[in-house]
């Protein structure tokens, strides 16, 4: 190759292009790193109704490390979502000196048993709540279809008045639910909305009219509901729902 000087020129090129190229980046990582990009601002965005700013401001002294350039975006977002409240995050640079975080609340919808609390999505997620809340039951991977089924069993049960406290879904797919009156409702596994609707038309005129408050009702008859008296004598005689 000695001999050939073309191809000994082309080399040299090349040789002097990659040390272009790596004296080019050892100059902008100097550059960047040093301490001529501060971040000045960081702003928050959302609505904040559990996570405090005090909070927020603790993260911003312990993890945001580095300048506009240099700061690891992806592990910041993952320090905000630590916070017991926050279910997501996203983190953006505005130029030339500013941090835009936006920040989204779990937004609880029930309790899941008493062990986590449930959101608006169907999603488990821990921490403290001091409200009075719906109680969810089932099993680990029902969590989303019990919250779906929550509003839908509460949207058929309005004509009633009555409201649902609580919902409890079996290993064997069978739904029963709880009242703010103190009744459960069993419902089965068949033709549920069918049969919740059907007791809700009927309720003013049947349960609704007695002077006594019924703690249990079972709707999983052909044609109609048993009750049973706050006593434990039950009420058979179905009461039919149509």
């Amino acid at each position: 190759m000695w001999d050939r000087p073309a191809a000994l020129l082309w080399v040299a090129n090349l040789l002097y292009a990659l040390a272009a190229v790596l004296l080019l980046y050892a100059v902008l990582f100097v550059v960047v790193h040093l301490p001529i990009f501060p971040l000045r601002e960081i702003k928050v965005n959302g609505e904040l109704q559990h996570v405090t700013r005090e909070q927020l401001k603790l993260i911003v002294s312990r993890h945001l490390q580095g300048n506009f350039f240099t700061l690891d975006l992806e592990k910041t977002r993952d320090a905000f979502e630590k916070l017991p409240w926050i279910r997501n995050v996203s983190i953006r640079r505005r130029w030339p000196d500013r941090l835009e975080v936006s920040v989204e609340e779990h937004r609880e919808l029930a309790r899941w048993g008493n062990i986590a609390l449930v959101n608006t999505y169907g999603e488990l997620f821990h921490a403290a709540s001091d409200r009075d809340l719906p109680v969810f039951y089932g099993p680990g991977d029902g969590v989303k279809e019990v919250a779906e089924y929550f509003k839908v069993y509460g949207e058929l049960l309005q004509p009633t008045g009555l409201h649902v406290s609580q919902v409890a879904l079996s290993p064997r797919r069978a739904w029963q639910i709880g009242t703010d009156s103190g009744m459960v409702i069993e419902l089965g596994r068949e033709r549920v909305q069918e049969r919740l609707k059907k007791f809700a038309g009927v309720y003013r005129q049947t349960l609704g009219a007695l002077s006594v408050q019924v703690r249990y009702a079972d709707l999983r008859y052909p044609n109609g509901f048993a009750v049973r008296r706050p006593q434990g004598q039950q009420e058979q005689g179905a009461r039919k729902a149509s």
